[in-house]
């Protein structure tokens, strides 16, 4: 079943904790404004694994923190543990979901569009240059320096970036924080904003009902892990039976080996 983990070793690219801090509106504008380098000013409470999906037979996505400014820019941030090979066509898909839903119906005013970010925060270097940050536009590769201007930006963040240039220490320190959320991390820091968002993420840690909400979600998915994997077993019990049968074996030896008793088997 593997170890239980607590809540208090849960660090920032965990996605339960990573939500749980983001519906506190006011991490998510230190957060944005650490990565942006601006001030922000959301219009309302982020959303915390809001579901996006185009029509009901296309595939859905879960966005992990997905908040608008008062500029009315979108601001989705993922946190990714794992590098799955597919992370800049994932992004792809995560611009035109949002932005699909950007015009109401009738509206010819393509102007009328969000900008959008979608940012990813990582342990691992996707492209592999040692930067801590990557960002990307829409740009004319026969006219350096011309851009796009269609509103769509997109961040990956390695929290184990080499190459400070370019990026604030502030940034540096957050993304690390992320990775190693602790009070050391913090305390080695000179920016505010970091430490007002490690208060935070005390408060959730000492709050028994986030605790508590941890377990049961700890717990269920042990038990999904366990369902699936008795449900693989019983699947594969069912196959060898009905492979048994299919060469002539008798029904009371396919019974000894396979645990299933004779009317299951003549049903198979």
């Amino acid at each position: 079943m593997g170890k239980i983990r607590e809540l208090k070793d849960l660090n920032l690219l965990d996605r339960f904790l990573f939500a749980e801090a983001a519906e506190d509106q006011e991490f998510v504008e230190l957060l944005l404004e650490i990565i942006l380098g601006k001030d922000i000013v959301l219009k309302q409470l982020p959303q915390t694994e809001k579901e996006e999906r185009r029509t009901i037979w296309n595939r859905q996505i879960k966005l992990d923190v997905l908040a608008t400014g008062e500029d009315d820019a979108l601001y989705d941030t993922e946190v990714q543990k794992k590098n799955t090979y597919n992370l800049p066509k994932r992004t792809r898909l995560y611009h035109s979901l949002i932005g699909s839903r950007l015009l109401h119906p009738g509206s010819i005013d393509f102007n009328e569009m969000n900008d959008v970010f979608v940012i990813m925060i990582m342990p691992f270097d996707l492209f592999g240059e040692g930067l801590y940050k990557y960002s990307f536009k829409m740009s004319c590769e026969e006219i350096p320096g011309l851009k796009l201007e269609d509103g769509i930006t997109t961040i990956f963040l390695n929290t184990r970036g080499k190459n400070t240039k370019g990026v604030s220490q502030e940034l540096i320190d957050l993304l690390r924080y992320f990775e190693k959320t602790t009070e050391a991390m913090v305390a080695v820091s000179n920016s505010d904003k970091l430490k007002r968002i490690n208060s935070k993420i005390e408060d959730i840690r000492r709050n028994e009902e986030v605790g508590v909400k941890f377990m049961q979600a700890w717990e269920e998915k042990i038990l999904d892990k366990q369902e699936a994997h008795e449900e693989g077993f019983a699947e594969g019990i069912a196959k060898t039976a009905s492979k048994m049968k299919e060469d002539n074996m008798p029904v009371e030896t396919i019974a000894k080996y396979t645990g299933l008793s004779v009317e299951e088997i003549e049903k198979l």
